[in-house]
């Protein structure tokens, strides 16, 4: 992190659409120039072969972006043998439904797509939530230890806190990060998904963070009923991201801050729901 934060805007492209040309073109009209690829059309990043991923780069690049993360599906499943799901969370699959034994075909793809893409991040998760997570904290260290292992020279592995899966919260983030001290794994942190945990992510699950170790940070807002979230224009929510960006300012945070809007707009048109978080994105971090 540099002495003078300037951190930079970015979105998940199928957040304002999943045909990219519409989505490189909305995200341009609010100052963004990061790219975070998910789904492309119908079909996971993950899935894509060579010559699409290659179309996708030449796009991105045409129009003075550049992309910054995968946005992958690994350790988004089931773990073998563990405690049994918790069902009060909903889990998005973004079109990727793969097991456990696909993982290492998944993380020879992602860091594939990495190095062709020039992307310095692979987003990670930590496997669907078990009613015990602590009991699967030695395998999600395992899983983790062995991804940053792996991880070609200049890409970092980046954990994100998800509230589906085993690591959710500042503390749970924290604790992980303790267990596996590794120069190329860090922190992709998301409050409002700490928030559907059950935590305060601001100021109480940032603070548990080791700061320094947190390499992206995703920017959406809702309000939680149990653990059931109502998403809705960012910075107007359930997540104080005035305090947020401050604290990160603060903390000399210099990477990307990547909208991933969840909310589908009043209309239900998720490309004018996602113009009015980048704009009020824009604002926040200007302000």
């Amino acid at each position: 992190m540099s002495d003078v934060a300037i951190m930079r805007l970015a979105a998940i492209t199928d957040e304002f659409s999943r045909d990219l040309d519409v989505a490189l073109d909305a995200m341009a009209s609010v100052g963004m120039a990061g790219a975070e690829l998910r789904m492309i059309g119908d079909r996971n990043i993950i899935d894509l072969d060579d010559d699409a991923i290659d179309r996708v780069r030449d796009r991105v690049e045409a129009r003075g972006m550049t992309i910054v993360s995968v946005a992958s599906p690994l350790l988004k499943c089931v773990l073998p043998g563990g405690p049994a799901l918790d069902t009060r969370f909903q889990q998005d699959a973004f079109a990727s439904t793969h097991t456990f034994d696909d993982q290492p075909r998944l993380t020879d793809r992602a860091f594939a797509i990495a190095e062709r893409t020039g992307a310095r991040v692979v987003r990670v998760f930590s496997y669907w939530r078990t009613v015990d997570p602590g009991r699967v904290f030695d395998d999600v260290v395992v899983a983790l230890r062995g991804l940053a292992d792996a991880a070609p020279r200049g890409v970092t592995i980046g954990l994100e806190n998800e509230h589906a899966c085993n690591v959710a919260t500042g503390a749970e983030t924290a604790a992980v990060m303790a267990a596996v001290d590794h120069p190329a794994l860090g922190i992709i942190w998301d409050p409002a998904n700490a928030l559907v945990a059950g935590d305060v992510p601001y100021p109480d699950g940032y603070r548990a963070l080791p700061a320094a170790r947190v390499v992206h940070v995703h920017a959406k807002d809702c309000h939680v009923n149990g653990h059931t979230p109502t998403w809705g224009p960012l910075g107007e929510m359930g997540v104080d991201w005035v305090g947020q960006i401050a604290a990160l300012k603060r903390e000399g945070y210099d990477g990307w801050i990547s909208l991933e809007t969840h909310w589908s707009g009043a209309g239900g048109d998720k490309r004018e729901a996602s113009l009015i978080c980048g704009r009020n994105l824009r604002r926040l971090i200007d302000g």
